[in-house]
């Protein structure tokens, strides 16, 4: 049995239904047991209570009971052998704290509609108690940090908040940014793509919903006119946000469906989405500080092999 936690929403997360953001971080406790605890105001919202439906917002903290473990549920899925040896293929770093993964992209860190296999329904085959404390997109690649108990989960999520981690993501673009290097800032909003899905858009300060976010970026290399080799560093961290900054500055990243370009990418590419999350770096909770690093997925090696990239290229150190 776990004791009180108190978890503070992050960016990602602005918007979920409040039973449906507990259901996936807590998937072992039953709707109806979730449902008595709202009733009793046992959750709670920055100490109010709350109800299933009410809309979260990045910032609040929201009051988690004492609950089982997963392990002492007997509602924790079972997973084939095929599944725990994958899961556990992902997995480039662990110690007492924390796991890391190379996410594959493709494969969703949490389930939905029609999404019934993801990194969330896998945890079980790494330990009891191993939970998510962040998210990548589903077809983003690369460092994925997993919690091993409540403990780390709650300074992992502080690590998170406050934007002590260090991200650095590489991505290819669909053209080169002009200038090489700079930094993307401004407001963003939720807003409906040309398909009516739901996509993230600029918008002016002050507009309902408008988060601001941050973004330094350097080229390391190009391809003639065709294509670069962007390093980004996301200052915040919003949802979409390294996407749509490279789309507003005219190159988005390659075969990214929700934020296109009339340009047709450079020939031989595969059609997909060209962003990895590739080093994390961040001070553990005994002062060592973490780099953790993945290896570019099959799609993108072969886009820096056809594009002439080198990865072993010195890049220069961001300045905040």
């Amino acid at each position: 049995m776990s004791g009180v936690q108190i978890l503070e929403v992050p960016d990602t997360d602005d918007g979920a239904r409040l039973d449906k953001w507990f259901k996936r971080h807590f998937p072992h406790i039953p709707h109806g047991r979730v449902e008595k605890l709202l009733r009793t105001g046992q959750i709670r919202i920055d100490g109010k209570r709350a109800r299933g439906r009410q809309r979260l917002e990045a910032g609040q903290m929201v009051r988690i009971p004492p609950l089982p473990d997963p392990s002492q549920s007997g509602s924790t899925p079972r997973l084939s052998k095929g599944d725990s040896a994958f899961i556990r293929s992902l997995v480039i770093y662990e110690d007492d704290d924390l796991i890391a993964l190379n996410k594959p992209a493709g494969l969703a860190v949490q389930g939905g509609t029609k999404t019934a296999r993801h990194i969330d329904r896998l945890l079980p085959a790494l330990g009891d108690g191993v939970r998510l404390v962040h998210r990548l997109d589903r077809d983003t690649s690369g460092v994925l940090v997993l919690a091993r108990n409540a403990k780390a989960a709650r300074w992992l999520g502080r690590l998170f908040q406050s934007h002590k981690a260090e991200k650095i993501y590489w991505g290819i673009t669909n053209g080169v940014p002009r200038p090489l290097a700079g930094e993307i800032k401004g407001y963003m909003a939720k807003g409906k793509g040309v398909d009516g899905r739901e996509i993230m858009q600029a918008v002016r300060h002050g507009t309902r919903g408008g988060k601001y976010a941050r973004t330094l970026y350097q080229t390391p290399a190009a391809a003639g006119r065709r294509a670069a080799w962007v390093v980004m560093k996301p200052l915040t961290g919003r949802k979409h946000q390294l996407r749509l900054h490279m789309h507003l500055l005219g190159t988005p990243l390659a075969y990214d469906p929700k934020y296109p370009t009339d340009r047709e990418p450079p020939g031989g590419l595969v059609p997909q989405l060209h962003l990895h999350a590739r080093s994390l770096m961040f001070q553990k909770s005994d002062g060592q500080k973490l780099l953790l690093q993945a290896p570019l997925p099959a799609h993108m090696k072969q886009a820096f092999d056809l594009l002439g990239f080198e990865e072993n290229t010195a890049l220069e150190a961001f300045e905040v």
